[in-house]
């Protein structure tokens, strides 16, 4: 069963339901720089300029394989900045998503910020508003999960949130990062 979630603080894309009473385990992942390749001193704002990095689709798969969720935690403040509407982004989210879904993988959930770093909100890492929402949304086992990103926010981030994290290194690829974890 798919939902889509709107609220005033942040914005979650599709979102697969699971049952409560069930833990889940999760490997919440960044998105620019970690599943596609990060456009320096620009931003991705439209599935043109989205390019999977090597190995993502299998590391996905890898994490899938091991019965964790997949959600993705991303700030997106093109859309704050006005650089991109909230339609360019969920756009570039709906095709990435059906390109994984040719690959038979799929993403549990996304949750973006759209705000602009001077917003103030409590949803742009490296604070952890996206984590809570997704507590709200998903009976999650914070402590036995992952938050895997590029940049020391996400990282404090998902310290923030309670779970375990991994600083990709300069070059380094998820799957990599997978084979270490999992």
């Amino acid at each position: 069963m798919r939902t889509e979630f709107r609220s005033q603080k942040c914005r979650i894309d599709t979102v697969e339901v699971v049952p409560e009473e069930q833990l889940q385990r999760v490997v919440f992942l960044d998105r620019d720089g970690v599943i596609n390749k990060k456009l320096e001193g620009d931003y991705v704002k439209t599935y043109d300029e989205f390019i999977f990095l090597p190995g993502t689709i299998d590391a996905i798969k890898k994490i899938k394989q091991k019965g964790l969720m997949v959600i993705i935690i991303t700030n997106q403040s093109g859309i704050g900045r006005g650089i991109m509407s909230e339609d360019d982004l969920l756009d570039v989210h709906e095709q990435m998503l059906a390109e994984l879904k040719k690959n038979g993988v799929t993403i549990d959930a996304i949750y973006y910020c759209p705000h602009s770093p001077d917003n103030g909100c409590d949803c742009r890492k490296p604070k952890d508003g996206l984590f809570k929402q997704a507590l709200m949304d998903f009976n999650i086992d914070m402590e036995h999960s992952w938050m895997i990103g590029d940049e020391q926010k996400d990282v404090e981030a998902g310290e923030k949130a309670g779970c375990q994290t991994y600083l990709l290194s300069k070059g380094e690829l998820l799957i990599e990062a997978i084979e270490l974890l999992l």
